[in-house]
């Protein structure tokens, strides 16, 4: 009965909003500016590289 209680607790709290949009902190626990996704795209090959930035055209890990 109890792990059927707090497998129940457990689900009510992952899907609470506010683990879903949890805002970015720094090593102090202030907020910060969250980094922006690095866009990815495919090659004519169908390998993955990184769309835009100082990395553009590198070859990266497809998502």
């Amino acid at each position: 009965m109890f792990r059927v209680a707090s497998v129940a607790a457990a689900v009510a709290l992952l899907a609470s909003p506010a683990f879903a949009a949890a805002p970015c902190k720094d090593a102090k626990g202030k907020f910060t500016k969250c980094p922006a996704a690095v866009a990815v795209t495919k090659d004519a090959k169908g390998k993955c590289r990184v769309a835009s930035g100082p990395k553009k055209g590198q070859f990266t890990a497809c998502k």
